[in-house]
C-alpha cells in the first residue's frame, strides 16, 4: 500500500494554516500601527532633504547669475570671459602654441631722449621671453621704427603722463591675469649687470611677492635700502642710525627699516599687483609716499615678502624728463622752486590724510602694525 505524505494530506494542511494565519495577522497588525508613528518622521526627512535639494538649487542658479561679469548675464552659459592677456594675434592663420607664451611682463615709459637706455632694456627682456609694453608719455612713436624689436612690443601714447597713470588703467589685472610677475620700471636705468631668468628664480626661491634689484653703489641713490650689498643674494631691511638717535635693527618692523622698495624698478607678483593696482589712485602722479605702503599687498609678513635682490643690480642714471626742470636755467635761483618736491609734499600728505580718514592706521596685518 502506497505511503501517503503527511503534507498532501489536507487534514494535515490545517495546523500549518492555522499557525501561519494568526503570525501573518500579527506582522500585519504591527506594521500598520508602526507606520504611524513611522511615517511622520519618513515625510519629515523627506520634506527637509527636499527643501535642502531645493535650496541647493537655488544658490547654484543664484551663483551662476551673481558670478558671471556684469553685462553677460543676457549671454549663453560659457561664452563669457573674465580675463584676457596682451598676446598679439595675426591678422590671418593660427596664432602661436600658447606653450611658447610668455608668462612674464615688463613695462615701462619710454621718452625719445631716453632711447639708448630703453634699447638696451627691450632688447634684454624680449631675448628673455617677456611681453614688453612701452607708454609713450611724450607722443612720439614713429621715431621708434628704426628698432627691430619696434613690432614685438606694445605701444601706448598718451602725452604728459606718469608711469602710474598708463599702469592703472592698462594693465588691470584681469587683463594682464596671464603674467605671473609684472615689472614696471622706470626709464633710467641700466641693466648691463642684470639678467631677467636668473632675477625671477631668485624671487621665487626666496619668496619676494614685492621686489626690485639692488642699485650700484655708483648710481643716484635716495635710500640706503636700495643700495647692493656685496655679501648677500637678497637683503630685506637696513641698520642704520638716524638723526634722532633713533635707528634700525634687527627687530624694526616698519620702514624705512624693513618692508619697502622704491618706485623707481619695482616687481610685483600677480597676487601683490592685483593689490597695489587698487591701491593705486586714479589720481595718482609719481607716487611719492606710496612706497612705504607697499606692505598692505606683500601677502603676508611684509618683512619677509618684501626684499631687493643683491646678485642682479641695476644702475640709476637719475634722467628726469618727463616733468623735468629744464628752464631751471632760464630762472634766478631765488626765483627757482622744485616742482617735485611740493609734488611729494602733497603726495604724502594726501596719502596719510586718507588713511587716517579710513581708520587704516589702525589697521594690523598678521598681527604686525603696518
Amino acid at each position: 500500500m502506497k505511503s501517503q505524505n503527511p503534507a498532501e494530506d489536507p487534514k494535515s494542511r490545517r495546523p500549518y494554516i492555522y499557525t501561519i494565519f494568526p503570525a501573518a495577522s500579527l506582522f500585519c497588525l504591527v506594521l500598520f500601527f508602526g507606520s504611524a508613528f513611522v511615517a511622520p518622521d519618513s515625510k519629515l526627512i523627506i520634506s527637509r532633504w527636499a527643501r535642502e535639494d531645493s535650496y541647493q538649487n537655488s544658490e547654484s542658479r543664484k551663483c551662476k547669475s551673481q558670478c558671471r561679469p556684469p553685462g553677460s548675464e543676457a549671454l549663453p552659459e560659457g561664452i563669457a570671459v573674465k580675463t584676457s592677456d596682451l598676446k598679439m594675434r595675426p591678422l590671418w592663420g593660427f596664432p602661436e602654441d600658447d606653450k611658447n607664451a610668455s608668462k612674464h611682463l615688463f613695462t615701462l615709459p619710454a621718452g625719445i631722449k631716453q632711447k639708448d637706455l630703453v634699447n638696451r632694456m627691450v632688447k634684454k627682456f624680449l631675448s628673455s621671453g617677456f611681453v614688453v609694453m612701452l607708454f609713450h608719455y611724450d607722443g612720439i612713436v614713429d621715431e621708434w621704427k628704426t628698432f627691430e624689436w619696434y613690432d614685438h612690443v606694445i605701444h601706448v601714447s598718451v602725452p604728459n603722463q606718469t608711469k602710474w597713470w598708463f599702469a592703472k588703467r592698462f594693465l588691470h589685472p584681469d587683463i594682464i591675469a596671464e603674467y605671473s610677475y609684472i615689472f614696471l620700471w622706470d626709464e633710467d636705468l641700466g641693466v648691463n649687470h642684470f639678467d631677467p631668468r636668473r632675477y625671477l628664480s631668485i624671487v621665487k626661491k626666496e619668496g619676494l611677492e614685492i621686489s626690485q634689484p639692488a642699485l650700484d653703489p655708483r648710481s643716484e641713490v635716495h635710500h640706503q635700502l636700495t643700495v647692493r650689498s656685496r655679501n648677500s643674494t637678497v637683503h630685506r631691511r637696513t641698520f642704520k642710525t638716524m638723526v634722532n638717535g633713533t635707528g634700525c635693527d634687527s627687530s624694526s618692523t616698519a620702514p624705512p627699516c624693513t618692508g619697502w622698495i622704491e618706485m623707481m624698478a619695482p616687481v610685483f607678483s600677480k597676487a601683490a599687483w592685483r593689490c597695489v593696482w587698487y591701491m593705486v589712485q586714479n589720481d595718482l602722479i609719481h607716487a611719492w609716499g606710496l612706497d612705504k605702503q607697499l606692505g598692505y599687498c606683500s601677502q603676508g609678513d611684509r618683512t619677509k615678502n618684501v626684499g631687493v635682490v643683491d646678485a642682479e643690480y641695476i644702475v640709476h642714471h637719475n634722467r628726469p624728463t618727463l616733468g623735468g626742470t629744464s628752464d631751471k636755467k632760464a630762472l634766478p635761483y631765488s626765483r627757482y622752486k622744485n616742482p617735485r618736491l611740493d609734488v611729494s609734499i602733497e603726495t604724502n600728505f594726501i596719502f596719510v590724510h586718507c588713511l587716517k580718514q579710513h581708520s587704516f592706521h589702525d589697521f594690523f596685518f598678521h598681527g604686525k602694525p603696518l
